[in-house]
Order: structure tokens, then sequence, then C-alpha cells
């Protein structure tokens, strides 16, 4: 008996090194696709950049996009369900802001039909190759522990909504370690209330497992979703609903992902806030139009 568990456990065992191995070597294919486009793509890019005249570069930039369009199509693993994309009206400023889970969440937004400029970590524009693209393409770099870079992004960031070009934000500010939606940075909102742009938020499900954070390694297959909520319109808020303005955004990408996911909201909200903050950002949004209402019945 002690030998037949010794071969229970020993075949266990082989089963696990074998299916570790197989995502070794699937991700060691994956990423040498990745790579072996990326490559391809620089000449395209500079290509591209020479002849574009706009002053947001959007040409460049939206052909840097359909890289992660390629990237996502050549993953075998990735099955992507883009709905919900809203009329958007052209050469309006638009403050799009998702959250994030995965590197994997960069391909797969950029299947939307609009260019935007992404304000992105500037380590990531050292890199070799993708960071070569990233600023041919107009991207925005951020250095997060630098008050003075965010302040040079943001006054960026409010050239591009001026030229018509949306601006694309992660107001997490980094990736979640467990699928949930964390606390949001108050400056993609402070922006979008400067320049009247309005907010898209966009949910974003499924790609955590795909990529998990600190790992290189994809997860197995899996269906990822993606969807353009309604647009926050701001004509009616002042330049201190910016609280209210962040949390109305957030709490509609956590309803999203709670109705996909078929939870509660509370167990989607990293910080456990997500009634109150509900609350109080209906609260706060619905003074200024209380006060119109006053003043017009006055």
């Amino acid at each position: 008996m002690p030998r037949t568990r010794l071969e229970g456990k020993s075949g266990v065992g082989k089963e696990g090194l074998l299916s570790a191995l197989t995502v070794v070597l699937r991700s060691l294919f994956i990423w040498a696709v990745v790579l072996a486009c990326v490559a391809l793509w620089v000449p395209l890019i500079a290509g591209v950049r020479v002849l574009d005249r706009h002053p947001a570069r959007l040409r460049t930039g939206r052909w840097f996009r359909r890289l992660g369009i390629v990237v996502t199509k050549l993953n075998p693993l990735w099955t992507l369900r883009v709905d919900g994309i809203p009329a958007l009206r052209m050469g309006a400023p638009y403050v799009m802001v998702s959250n994030h889970q995965s590197l994997a969440d960069i391909p797969l937004i950029s299947h939307l039909p609009w260019e935007m400029k992404w304000i992105a970590k500037r380590s990531l524009f050292r890199l070799p190759l993708i960071g070569w693209m990233m600023r041919m393409a107009g991207d925005i770099p951020l250095e997060r522990t630098d008050a003075r870079s965010g302040a040079r992004s943001l006054l960026r960031a409010a050239r591009y909504l001026r030229q018509g070009c949306p601006v694309m934000f992660f107001p997490e500010g980094t990736r979640s370690t467990d699928g949930r939606v964390g606390r949001f940075h108050d400056g993609a909102f402070r922006l979008a209330l400067r320049e009247r742009a309005s907010v898209v938020p966009i949910a974003i499900d499924g790609s955590h497992a795909c990529l998990p954070k600190h790992s290189w390694r994809f997860g197995a297959a899996r269906t990822i979703r993606v969807r353009v909520l309604p647009p926050i319109e701001v004509a009616d808020l002042g330049p201190d609903q910016t609280a209210a303005l962040r949390e109305r955004a957030r709490r509609a990408i956590i309803d999203q992902i709670a109705s996909w996911r078929g939870t509660s909201a509370p167990a989607v909200d990293a910080t456990g806030e997500a009634a109150t903050d509900s609350m109080r950002g209906e609260q706060a949004l619905a003074t200024p139009v209380a006060r119109s209402a006053a003043s017009v019945r006055a």
C-alpha cells in the first residue's frame, strides 16, 4: 500500500512538472512572436511618423495601436469581446479612464476605434523598440514619484485635448494584484474638469489571469471583456467636484465588472468603499444641478 501511494504522488508530481513546463514553453513562444512583431513594427512606425503632419500625430499613434491588435490576434490564448462603443464626437476632448489588471490591458484596449495618447510610466519609454515607438506616437511619459513630472504630463495631455485627441489614463496608477479595482488618483479628473472634457469610463475584466502582475508567464486560455461605458459630462460640474467625478467613474467601472462576474460591487472594490463612495459622489454631483434648478425657479 505505501508503495502504491508513493507511485500516485509521483504521478501527480510528473503531471504538475509537465504542466509547468508547458506553461513556460508556451509563454516563451508567445513572447517570441510579440518581440518579432515589435521589431517589424519599428520601421513601419518610423515611416508613418515622417509623413504624419498632424500636431497630435494621429496617424502615427493609430498605426502604433494596430500593433496591439496584431499581437492580440496572434495570441492563441486570448478571446476578446469589445462592446458598448459610443459614437463620440470627432475632435471633441475626452478623458478615457480604465481599471488596470495586467500589461495585457494595453494591446486589448488598443482595439478601440479612436487614437488616444496614453500616459505611461517613464521606464517604458526607456525600453528598446517599444519605447521608441511610444515616443514616435506621442505618448506621454510620467515619473510617478516626481510631482513636477506629473504636472508636465498633465500639461501635455491638456494640449492633446485641445487638439481634439483623447487621452488615456489608468487612474489606479498600477496594475491590480487580484483583479479588483483599487483607489483612483485625481489627476485625470482634475484635467477633465479644467479642460471641460467628458470622462469616458472603460471596464476591462479577465486580463488579470492572462498575464499576472510580476509574472512573464501567460495564463490559461481566457475570454477578456472590454466595455466602453457612457460618457460622463462635466458641463455642470465645478472645479471642486473632482472627487465626485472620480468616484462616479470608478463606481461605473466597478458596477460593470460586478455585473459580468455576477457578484456585488463591494466584492470588486479593493478599498471596500464602493457603497459609501457611490453615495458621496451622487450627492456631490447632484449639488450643482440642484443649484442650477434653484436659480431657474428664482
